[in-house]
């Protein structure tokens, strides 16, 4: 039986390519757009769930993970 989960993705540019980054798992990977950044995300998220031991990905799971804006006195 196939189940699904969400996690967040966080895309952002690079120069010439878009980083996309899963923060629960540390997982990362890197395309010449957006969508094909949050893809190639998916791909890899779905590798490492097919071939990780159940203790990796204990181990790998940030389950609070908090993305906010902070305001910073820059001068």
């Amino acid at each position: 039986m196939n189940r699904t989960q969400q996690f967040t993705a966080i895309i952002k540019r690079e120069e010439d390519e878009y980083v996309s980054l899963c923060p629960e798992l540390d997982i990362a990977s890197q395309r010449n757009n957006v969508e094909e950044a949050q893809q190639s995300l998916v791909e890899a998220l779905e590798l490492f769930f097919e071939t990780a031991t159940l203790t990796e990905i204990q181990s790998r799971l940030h389950s609070a993970v908090f993305i906010t804006r902070v305001e910073v006195n820059i001068g």
